[in-house]
């Protein structure tokens, strides 16, 4: 991996740890340091920050309260 590459990956801890868990990308980055961009694509699906998967997991959040919500009706009658 080229030294631009490598302190890229320092300076971004949760890219490297993303490497880490698919190793990969230290073949990918080795031969074409360029597709750093699509492995930060592939980092923020990794870790959930999309926007249809941060909209998934607040929707998520927002049945669960209203479940608890009707919970506590319910035990209050």
């Amino acid at each position: 991996m080229d030294q631009q590459s490598i302190q890229y990956l320092k300076a971004n801890p949760k890219l490297a740890t993303f490497v880490r868990y698919n190793p990969v990308w230290y073949r990918y980055l080795s031969r074409e340091p360029e597709r750093i961009k699509e492995m930060e694509k592939e980092a923020k699906i990794f870790y959930g920050k999309t926007l249809p998967q941060q909209i998934s997991t607040l929707n998520d959040r927002i049945q669960m309260i209203s479940m608890l919500t009707e919970v506590a009706k319910a035990m209050k009658d």
